[in-house]
């Protein structure tokens, strides 16, 4: 018999507590407005990707994990807004059941399986979203604090990152060669 891990029985706690934990409803609406904001910010940054949405205006995509849901509309401008009241188009449910799951692909880089259902277009362009936009975290802050600080400060979070995914990659393999 495998004997449990610092790693399995945190994940058994957080999915534990994570079943029995309802955010109110009014954190879950501005977390959601907010996070539209922040993707509308990236998008802005990226031409491509405003007007591959653009073709898709008024396409209502769900992303769903667990008991999260929130609806997205594509807008005539290539932007996202939310549309929690409309038919969606596209269904997007992420398969992973497990916060710590998430997060552990997260740090390794992987994408999550998600279940598709629904138009096949729309799905093609969301993943060349996925796979395309990144945040140029560094030019939103050399806006705040100058190009050199910021380029800095940017080389010395990148170099963290990548030391603690050498880490937890390290860690998960060690971890399966014990069970």
């Amino acid at each position: 018999m495998a004997t449990p891990t610092p790693f399995s029985l945190l994940a058994d706690a957080l999915g534990k507590a994570a079943s029995h934990f309802k955010a109110p409803h009014w954190i879950v609406h501005e977390a959601q407005h907010r996070l539209v904001l922040v993707l509308n910010h990236v998008l802005m940054q990226e031409p491509e990707a405003q007007a591959r949405l653009a073709r898709q205006k008024g396409q209502v995509v769900r992303l769903q994990w667990r008991d999260f849901q929130m609806q997205l509309a594509a807008t005539p401008a290539g932007l996202c807004e939310l549309a929690p009241q409309a038919t969606p188009d596209l269904l997007l449910t992420v398969a992973e059941a497990s916060p710590l799951g998430l997060a552990r692909q997260a740090m390794l880089g992987d994408k999550p399986e998600v279940r598709i259902e629904g138009d096949v277009q729309l799905a093609a362009d969301i993943n060349w979203l996925v796979d395309h936009v990144r945040w140029d975290a560094e030019e939103d802050l050399a806006r705040l604090i100058g190009d050199a600080p910021a380029h800095a400060l940017a080389q010395t979070l990148q170099r963290a990152a990548q030391g603690l995914r050498g880490f937890v990659a390290q860690f998960l393999r060690q971890d399966q060669a014990q069970r």
